[in-house]
């Protein structure tokens, strides 16, 4: 795990060592045991390093060919490095050492860009320099587990791990309206949009080629749809044991201690199970919340028991206001999912012990572990009994059930299966809270979010399912979830690996019927039944809880500090993005009511992220812009 940057396109002479060591500062954070620049006359290529694999020097980056012709900044883990090692060591090639970046160095050199990075199995973002060619490759893992951006200006292209990096450059303008908004309905921002105008996502299976000015996107790499194979369903319970296995043992190797999320839920005590039986030496780790109902670490402890894994709980601690500061300070753009708080707080709690976090992420969106997921294929499954004029029929009838609250999820399902995806994000309640309570700003009247253009239609509803899962694999699962897993671990420098994020079990997992990862309507069968034959019957099948802090009540509380500033002059009314005396009225609201909801959170985060952007831009404020030197070495 790393950070990297660079410039390409610069004028000879003219090296842009301020912008470089700009990016630089703003990355220490991802990788605080190396610092590497390497320059061409037109190239630079700069990277901070986390070592994992290979901590010798021979693993520094930049890494350059012999003839000092190509360069390498990497970020990630190759997991299947050792068989391509041995293969480009049959084709003549003499590594000089045991890390996993040289092999993608030395297969670029033999294979080129794309044959090479079609091979690789692991999470990366990584760039090469060509400079026979005068060609810049850069390119995205297939789900989009590790962040990477760019920016162009003129005849140069710059990029890095995040936005906030390429901005600490002099790369991107001002903060985007549209972005914002997107942050206001979802809660984070999507791959579509970067918080500041100009800079650009690369989108997840994506490699980017810039030369002389030109810039040419490819996607290498497309999750199937289920196919009608036959596959059984003990087949498929069988397969995804051998599949997970695999996973975890390729996930195990590192030259520093590795660590395991271990929740009550369904996905973690599958890998810590895998782990056990792999006869890992590696401990578990549960979060805890005494007293309150999401607290997790009881079950947790007795699956661990059962596993027979090492286990540890580690209580979260008070947090005061300065808990909201962590949250800004960690992500680069605004960022509101309740749980990365407690995934902040966990990762420095275990730094002390590893520096690998092998984690259960991945497993609800392979094999349909939400209940969004059920709905959508029962929907599905009466759109394709309906007759086509079902659409018109309800839209006549829904008007007269609309006051009915017994009538609520009915409505909504009706919805599902005559609009389809259109219909569902309709329901989503984001930006439909501020408009209400006309609590947008001049700034943010540039219309909505796309999303809610999608159209309704008996189509959409007949493929609900599929389409469900490419639009939440394209919004949420990389604007969200991963976000959250990369933000929290690299701000504390830690590697986090997640089994069911290998694309090689992703596809056994995508390639398998709806009925069959559904059976009976159960979420998430196939890991279910896994777990109720290796764990226990009563670990496999208690009720999903799912974790978050309360932060509801916390904001009217012991942050409530936080949310008196959205009532003054604060950057976020002073700049025009909230009516001031509107939002007021809301936070006032709230105060007295005892709990805030998720759209003041939203709000309370977006205000300070403003605030602390203008005391970043400002010469004389004493918020000071990350330095290499801030971060000490491990």
């Amino acid at each position: 795990m790393c950070g990297i940057a660079g410039i390409v396109g610069f004028e000879p002479k003219r090296t842009p060592h301020r912008e470089i060591s700009g990016m630089l500062a703003a990355l220490a954070r991802r990788g605080p045991d190396d610092e590497g620049r390497h320059a061409w006359d037109s190239a630079f290529l700069a990277h901070r390093r986390l070592a994992i694999i290979d901590l010798s020097p021979a693993g520094h980056q930049p890494m350059v060919s012999e003839d000092g012709e190509i360069g390498l900044v990497f970020n990630g883990c190759i997991y299947n490095f050792a068989e391509l090692r041995r293969e480009l060591e049959r084709d003549g090639q003499v590594f000089r050492s045991n890390c996993d970046t040289e092999v993608i160095l030395r297969g670029y050199a033999v294979w080129g860009g794309e044959r090479m990075v079609r091979r690789l199995r692991g999470m990366f973002a990584f760039a090469i320099w060509d400079d026979r060619s005068r060609k810049l490759f850069i390119a995205r893992d297939r789900l989009g587990v590790k962040p990477l951006c760019y920016a162009t200006a003129g005849n140069r292209i710059a990029f890095a791990s995040t936005p906030a990096a390429l901005h600490a450059a002099g790369y991107g303008g001002d903060v985007s309206p549209e972005a914002v908004l997107e942050f206001l309905e979802f809660g984070f921002v999507t791959e579509e949009h970067c918080i500041y105008e100009g800079i650009r996502k690369v989108p997840p299976a994506t490699f980017v080629e810039w030369e002389d000015g030109k810039l040419k996107s490819t996607v290498y790499w497309q999750d199937r749809l289920p196919e009608k194979n036959g596959i059984s369903f003990e087949e498929a319970v069988a397969q995804a044991e051998s599949e997970l296995l695999e996973a975890v043992q390729l996930r195990l190797f590192a030259d520093v201690p590795v660590s395991a999320l271990l929740s009550g839920g369904i996905d973690s005590t599958l890998v810590c199970w895998a782990l056990a039986k792999l006869g890992a030496n590696v401990r578990a780790f549960t979060v805890s919340l005494p007293g309150e109902p999401e607290d997790e670490a009881v079950h947790a402890g007795v699956t661990a028991g059962k596993i027979g894994i090492p286990h540890e709980k580690i209580t979260v601690p008070d947090m005061g206001d300065d808990a909201v500061d962590l949250v800004v300070s960690a992500f680069s753009e605004p960022f509101s999912a309740y749980s990365s708080l407690a995934m902040l707080r966990l990762s420095e709690a275990i730094k002390p012990y590893a520096t690998v976090m092998i984690t259960g992420d991945g497993g609800d969106e392979a094999f349909l572990g939400y209940p969004v997921h059920r709905h959508a294929f029962m929907a599905q499954t009466l759109a394709n009994r309906l007759p086509a004029g079902a659409p018109v029929l309800w839209k006549m009838l829904r008007p007269a059930v609309n006051g009915i609250g017994a009538l609520r999820r009915p409505k909504h399902f009706l919805d599902y299966a005559t609009g389809g995806l259109g219909a569902i994000t309709q329901v989503h309640d984001g930006l439909p809270y501020y408009t209400s309570q006309n609590l947008l700003g001049p700034r943010l009247e540039v219309g909505g979010v796309r999303h809610r253009g999608i159209p309704a239609s008996m189509n959409s509803a007949r493929n609900l399912l599929p389409e469900l899962l490419e639009y939440n694999r394209n919004t949420e699962f990389v604007g969200e979830f991963l976000t959250k897993v990369d933000g929290s671990t690299m701000y504390y420098a830690m590697e986090a690996r997640s089994p069911f994020l290998d694309h090689k079990l992703w596809e056994f997992a995508s390639s398998i019927d709806f009925d069959v990862r559904l059976k009976d309507g159960r979420l998430k069968s196939i890991l279910r039944e896994l777990v109720s034959r290796r764990v226990g019957p009563e670990v496999a099948f208690r009720p999903k809880q799912g974790f978050h802090l309360p932060i509801d009540k916390w904001l009217v509380t012991r942050w409530k500090s936080k949310v008196y500033e959205l009532m003054e002059d604060s950057p976020v009314s002073r700049e025009g993005w909230i009516r001031r005396e509107l939002i007021a009225d809301v936070a006032k609201r709230a105060l007295a009511d005892g709990r805030a909801n998720i759209h003041i959170w939203r709000l309370v985060l977006l205000n300070t992220w403003l605030s602390r952007q203008g005391a970043l831009n400002n010469p004389d404020s004493d918020v000071e812009a990350p330095s290499c030197a801030d971060v000490p070495a491990i």
